[in-house]
């Protein structure tokens, strides 16, 4: 608090004219405070609203989406579960017309040892055609250098030939394009015991 002056008792007026006006500019600050909060809480209101409404767009888009992948996943495995079911499926229907041709030559009474050797060899030429069609080859190596990976030795035995050739085939060897599924069983020539 001032002191008064005592020669002019009106010195006290202005500091209580600025403390009212203060006081009402603090009010009104205020009063304006709550009408622009007043005014922004519908738009905060409205916002959130719009906001939840996204949500739940895009939770429903999110569910979808899982959905799909679900499906697709499940349509990917039946998929592959067929196409090995199924692989075999040009090779066997070539193979239907080698067992038309055993099945015809098996029915055919009063036959000559001639007429079976010659449907034998047409069965042969039908399965050799099925064979180059589907990239089988036979191995069958004989005179050639052994070769661990395409041929099984059965047994060495004395030759003229040079060490680890391949004298004799027992059972000829098989692959389909550069795979062996089946190796030749051979027997291999050993250097001479002098």
């Amino acid at each position: 608090m001032t002191m008064q002056d005592p020669q002019n008792p009106q010195s006290n007026q202005p500091e209580l004219t600025s403390a009212a006006n203060a006081a009402e500019v603090k009010e009104t600050v205020e009063n304006k405070a709550m009408e622009s909060v007043d005014e922004v809480r519908p738009d905060l209101e409205g916002l959130l609203k719009e906001t939840e409404l996204k949500s739940v767009e895009h939770h429903d888009a999110w569910l979808r989406a899982k959905a799909d992948a679900e499906n697709i996943r499940k349509r990917a495995q039946t998929d592959v579960a067929n196409a090995h079911k199924y692989a075999i499926e040009n090779f066997s229907t070539e193979l239907l017309a080698v067992m038309d041709s055993l099945e015809a030559a098996l029915t055919v009474e009063n036959a000559t040892v001639e007429n079976f050797k010659n449907g034998m060899e047409l069965t042969h030429k039908q399965l050799a055609t099925v064979f180059d069609k589907f990239n089988i080859k036979m191995i069958d190596p004989k005179g050639e250098k052994f070769d661990p990976h395409q041929h099984e030795a059965i047994c060495t035995v004395d030759s003229d030939l040079a060490p680890n050739t391949v004298v004799q085939v027992m059972q000829k060897g098989c692959m389909l394009y550069d795979r062996v599924i089946r190796p030749a069983l051979v027997s291999v020539s050993k250097t001479k015991d002098t």
